[in-house]
C-alpha cells in the first residue's frame, strides 16, 4: 500500500478521482475575470535565478520518441516502468525544475529530487508533445517547472509548512500572507496530483530568444494573481495565459483554477497511486 500522501499546492490537486472541471475558454472575457484586489508584489517579482537548460532552438528538428507504451504497477509506489524523461519526448522543452534548485518557496533543493530532469506518465508526455508541437508552430516552447513529484517531496513541504519559523521565502512567494494560514487557504494540501506522474507546472518561451513570455505572475506565487483569470493582469499578460491554457486544453489536460501554470492530463493512467520513486534518470526503465 502506497504511503500516507502528504501534502502540495493548492486545492486543484487534491482530489484524484474528480479533478477539476477546465474552463470554458468563451467564459474567460475582461468582463468574467476575478476582480480582487491588485497586488503590485505579484506583478513585479523578484529577479529568478535561472537553472534552464539553454534557450537556443535545436538546429534539428525533434527526434521521434518511440513509445513503450509500458505501464506502472499501481501497487508499487517505486515502480517508473510507465514514466519517461520528459527531454526524450519534446528534446526542445525548456527545464528549470525549480524544487532541485533553492529558488523555491522552501528555500532549499527538496527531497527527492536528485537531478534536473522533468519526469512524466507516457500519456501525459505524449499529451504533451502534442501542445508543444501545437505551440511550436505559433513560435513558442515550453518550459517546465515541476511535472512527477515524489512522495518524499511532499512531505518535505508538509514538514515545512509546519515550522512557523522558518520563512526565509516569505518575500518572494507568499508576502500578504503569513504562514500559519497556508493550509487552511488550501495552498498546501495532503495529497499532490503530481506524484501520480500527469501533472505539470509550466509556461512559455518564445522559440527565436528562449525569453518567457509575461504571465503577470510567477511560479508558486501563493495569492490570487496566480488565478487564470486575474483581472489585476495586463491584457496582454493576460492573452499569453491563453495561449497557454488555450493549447494545453486543446491537447488533452484539463488546466487549474488557481494557478495559471498547473495542468493535468485528462484520464490519468494512475489516478490512485502516488509515487515515491526519486526523480532521477536511474528510476527510469528504458
Amino acid at each position: 500500500m502506497p504511503l500516507a500522501a502528504v501534502v502540495l499546492m493548492t486545492a486543484c490537486q487534491n482530489s484524484a478521482a474528480t479533478p477539476d472541471e477546465p474552463f470554458v475558454s468563451e467564459a474567460f472575457t475582461a468582463e468574467t475575470r476575478t476582480s480582487e484586489p491588485f497586488s503590485s508584489a505579484a506583478t513585479e517579482p523578484p529577479a529568478v535565478p535561472s537553472t534552464e537548460h539553454a534557450a537556443e532552438p535545436p538546429t534539428e528538428p525533434p527526434t521521434e520518441y518511440e513509445f513503450r507504451w509500458l505501464q506502472s504497477d499501481p501497487g508499487d509506489i517505486y515502480d517508473a516502468t510507465g514514466f519517461v524523461d520528459v527531454s526524450r519526448v519534446i528534446p526542445d522543452a525548456v527545464i528549470d525544475m525549480r524544487y532541485y534548485s533553492d529558488y523555491n518557496f522552501v528555500g532549499t533543493r527538496i527531497n527527492g529530487y536528485e537531478e534536473p530532469i522533468a519526469i512524466l506518465s507516457e500519456e501525459a508526455a505524449y499529451a504533451l508533445r502534442n501542445a508543444a508541437d501545437a505551440l511550436r508552430e505559433e513560435g513558442y516552447r515550453i518550459k517546465i517547472y515541476d511535472a512527477y513529484r515524489p512522495q518524499r517531496a511532499v512531505a518535505h513541504f508538509a514538514s515545512w509548512a509546519s515550522d512557523w519559523s522558518d520563512t526565509k521565502m516569505k518575500d518572494a512567494f507568499y508576502p500578504s500572507l503569513d504562514k500559519s494560514v497556508l493550509f487552511d487557504y488550501g495552498y498546501i494540501a495532503y495529497y499532490s496530483g503530481h506524484s501520480r506522474g500527469s501533472k505539470v507546472d509550466m509556461t512559455l518561451v518564445y522559440a527565436e530568444t528562449g525569453e518567457e513570455l509575461d504571465m503577470g505572475g510567477t511560479f508558486d506565487y501563493f495569492d490570487s494573481v496566480s488565478h487564470p483569470d486575474y483581472s489585476g493582469v495586463s491584457s496582454e499578460q493576460y492573452q499569453n495565459r491563453m495561449i497557454l491554457r488555450n493549447a494545453m486544453l486543446n491537447n488533452g489536460f484539463s488546466p487549474c483554477g488557481t494557478e495559471w501554470w498547473d495542468f493535468t492530463v485528462n484520464n490519468e493512467p494512475y489516478p490512485n497511486t502516488y509515487f515515491d520513486f526519486p526523480v532521477s534518470s536511474s528510476s527510469l526503465k528504458e
